[in-house]
This record gives structure tokens, sequence and C-alpha cells, in this order.
């Protein structure tokens, strides 16, 4: 589904195989698939390979522990920030995973996206495959930044730091 919206913002043609209805909903689809598998993965998976894996775990903050007023306290989890390699907040002063922050900044993205291609879907404006190019540009690079941490992380040798045979058995998926 990426492939097939970035390769048509690349050479600014749609596939000949696809109307305008079906790459429009190829991008919505695209979009509605990533948040639920976003949203799978922190309720289920990630709080579960977070009991051993520190890839996959939150963490208390100092600022957090020391108190309103603080610099970075407040555990506000509204902020969506753009800032690479900052720390985002979550309720209770903890601070979210490397996975989790990069979720957040895929969907920003992802979100100017939807609302566009909706836009073109109920006739308010016209696809431009440009203006598709930029708004997933900068989402794009981090979804695939993700995906490759993703496997490396999920990797079987790396899984066998943490977990016996037995143990990933017995995981609920």
């Amino acid at each position: 589904m990426y492939a097939t919206l970035h390769t048509a913002c690349a050479t600014s043609r749609r596939p000949a195989n696809m109307t305008l209805r079906q790459f429009l909903d190829e991008g919505l689809r695209l979009a509605h698939y990533l948040e639920m598998h976003h949203s799978i993965e922190e309720t289920h998976l990630y709080p579960l390979l977070g009991r051993k894996m520190p890839e996959f775990r939150a963490t208390t903050t100092t600022a957090a522990a020391a108190g309103p007023g603080s610099s970075g306290a407040g555990g506000s989890a509204g902020g969506r920030g753009k800032g690479k390699g900052k720390k985002q907040q979550r309720a209770g002063g903890e601070e979210e995973c490397e996975l989790i922050r990069q979720h957040r900044m895929i969907h920003e993205g992802m979100d100017e996206m939807v609302e566009y291609l909706r836009r073109c879907k109920d006739r308010e404006c016209e696809l431009e495959l440009a203006v598709l190019k930029e708004k997933m540009e900068p989402w794009g690079e981090v979804l695939l930044k993700h995906l490759d941490q993703e496997v490396r992380d999920l990797g079987a040798e790396n899984m066998r730091k943490y977990w016996t045979l037995q143990e990933m058995r017995a995981f609920p998926i």
C-alpha cells in the first residue's frame, strides 16, 4: 500500500489499473491499517515485551519524580512533538519508548495525508501527486526507520537475549 502511493508520487503517475477512487481508498486503507496495527502493538505487545526488553519499556523520569513545577513534569500525554531524540512524556511522568515516539510522528504526518485524501475523495480539491508526496515524505522516512528497528528488535538474535522459547510460545498472540 505504502509502496503503491510512494511509487505513484515518485513517478507522477497513478497506477494504470487503479481508478482515482481506488487510489484514494488505498491511501485511506493504509492509514486505517497502520492505526489498528499500532494500537494493538501499544496496547498488547509492547507492554508484554517491555517486561524484559528495555526498548519496549516506558521509563519514569527524574523530573516527574521531582513533582509539579519541575521542568518537563506535568505528565501531559497530548504532546505529539516532532523533536527527534526528545523524550515525550506520558501520564504519570513516564517517557515513551522510541518505537512509540515513532508511532506518534508517523500518525502526526499521516493525519495530514488522510485529511488531504478525504478532501480529494469528497471533491473539495483535485488530487495532485506532488502535494500527496509532500504529505507522505515527513512520516514515510520515520515509518521505514521504524520498520527496520522493529525487525532488528524482534529478530531471533535479539529475542533470545531476553526470552526462552517456552516463554515466547506462551505469548498470547
